[in-house]
């Protein structure tokens, strides 16, 4: 994915995509002058920044609805 896409699709401006990727917090591949990100990488960098986990992963299944 382009950074880019990534900003578009998480809400937030181009240049913070590349903050990112700069303080190596976003695993990224420079082609050329771009940079992409694999999709896993962004998961990876999403569920990193996650408050909590899935709910699908809580250990304690009380608290599921």
């Amino acid at each position: 994915m382009t950074t880019q896409e990534i900003a578009d699709l998480l809400k937030v401006r181009e240049q913070t995509v590349r903050n990112w990727i700069h303080k190596q917090e976003l695993r990224a591949v420079k082609l050329g002058r771009e940079f992409r990100v694999a999709a896993k990488d962004l998961e990876a960098f999403v569920n990193e920044h996650a408050t909590r986990e899935p709910s699908w992963q809580d250990p304690d299944p009380s608290r599921r609805p």
